[in-house]
C-alpha cells in the first residue's frame, strides 16, 4: 500500500507538471495577445510604444524564462499581476474560490442525497411504478440544460415570490449565503443527481443479480440487509468515481450558471479573464481547475480502498 501512494502522488505530481506545460504553451499559441488589445482599445498606433507595453508585461522574454517565472511564483503564492486591473493576481482569485466552493458542494451535496437513495429504491423497485417515475425523473435531468432550468427557476420565484435569488450585494451572514446559493446549486445539481441516479440504479441492479444476494435471501436476511449491507456495498464504486468526476466538473462548469445567477465565482470570472487574454488570471484559474482535478481523483483511488478491501495493488 505504501508503494501504491508513493507512486500515485508521484504520478499526480508529473500530472499537474505536464498540464502546467499545456496550459503555459496553449495560451502563447491562442492569436492575439494582451498588449494586442490594450493597444487597441487605447487607440495607440506608435510600435515603439506597444514594444514598451510588452517589455512591461515580460511578453518580449522567452517563452522558457515566463514558464519559469509563472511557475517559481506559483509554488511560492506569487500569482503574478492582472493585466487588465493592475493588481495582483491572488487579490482577484482569492475571493471567488470560496464562492464556487460552496455553490459546487451544495450541489454536490443535493446530487448525492437525492441520486443515490432514489437510485437505490429505483434498482429496488424495478419495472414497477415508482420506477417507471423515477427513470422518467432522471431523463428530464438529463435532457434539461442548466441554464434553461436556472431561467425557469428564476422566472417562477418572480412569478410567485416577487424576487429573484442572485447575487448582488454580499449577504451579511454565512447561513443567508448558503441560502442564496442554493437556488443556483439545486439548477445545476438537478443534472448531477440524475445522472448518479440512473448510475446507482444499474449498478445496483448488476449487483442484485449476483449468486451471494440470493444465498442471502435464501439465508433469511432481511430485504434492508440485503439491499443495503450486501448489494449496495458492492454497488458503490462506481457511484463513487461518478461522484468523483462530477465534483471536479462541478468547480469548473458552473460558468452558464454563476452567468444566470450573477454569482461572482471563479467559472465566470475565467470567461472574463479569456476575453481580456488576461494570462495570469486564465493560466492560474486553469491550473487551479486542474489540481482539483487531479486531487480528486486521487481521492477517489484512495477511497476505493476504504470501500472494498478486496482491490489489492501490485507493488
Amino acid at each position: 500500500m505504501a508503494s501504491y501512494l508513493v507512486r500515485r502522488t508521484f504520478l499526480m505530481v508529473l500530472t499537474l507538471f505536464g498540464m502546467s506545460v499545456l496550459i503555459f504553451v496553449m495560451l502563447r499559441l491562442v492569436p492575439g495577445n494582451i498588449s494586442d488589445i490594450l493597444f487597441d482599445a487605447a487607440g495607440f498606433v506608435d510600435p515603439k510604444e506597444k514594444a514598451r507595453l510588452e517589455r512591461d508585461l515580460g511578453l518580449d522574454l522567452p517563452i522558457l524564462t515566463q514558464y519559469w517565472h509563472w511557475i517559481s511564483g506559483l509554488v511560492q503564492g506569487d500569482l503574478g499581476f492582472a493585466y487588465v486591473t493592475e493588481k495582483p493576481a491572488i487579490e482577484e482569485i482569492a475571493p471567488r474560490i470560496p464562492v464556487t466552493v460552496k455553490l459546487a458542494v451544495l450541489a454536490l451535496i443535493f446530487s448525492v442525497v437525492f441520486g443515490v437513495p432514489l437510485g437505490v429504491i429505483s434498482a429496488v423497485r424495478q419495472n414497477t411504478a415508482i420506477d417507471y417515475a423515477l427513470r422518467i425523473l432522471s431523463l428530464s435531468g438529463l435532457s434539461l440544460p442548466s441554464f434553461w432550468l436556472g431561467l425557469l427557476i428564476l422566472m417562477l420565484f418572480v412569478r410567485y415570490f416577487g424576487f429573484i435569488p442572485i447575487y448582488t450585494d454580499p449577504p451579511a451572514t454565512l447561513w443567508k449565503e448558503l441560502a442564496l446559493l442554493s437556488v443556483p446549486a439545486a439548477a445545476v445539481g438537478f443534472r448531477s443527481s440524475a445522472l448518479i441516479m440512473r448510475l446507482t440504479r444499474s449498478s445496483m441492479l448488476e449487483v442484485l443479480r449476483q449468486d451471494y444476494i440470493r444465498t442471502a435471501r435464501s439465508k433469511g436476511a432481511t430485504p434492508g440487509s440485503v439491499n443495503y449491507d450486501h448489494a449496495l456495498r458492492n454497488a458503490v464504486l462506481p457511484v463513487v468515481t461518478i461522484i468523483g468526476i462530477e465534483a471536479a466538473f462541478l468547480i469548473g462548469g458552473l460558468i452558464v450558471t454563476e452567468t444566470v445567477f450573477n454569482v461572482p465565482g471563479v467559472a465566470r470570472f475565467l470567461v472574463e479573464a479569456v476575453i481580456w487574454r488576461d494570462y495570469p488570471i486564465v493560466q492560474n484559474l486553469v491550473m487551479f481547475i486542474a489540481v482539483v482535478v487531479v486531487v480528486v481523483n486521487f481521492i477517489v483511488d484512495m477511497t476505493y480502498m476504504i470501500l472494498d478491501p478486496r482491490i489489492k495493488y501490485a507493488d
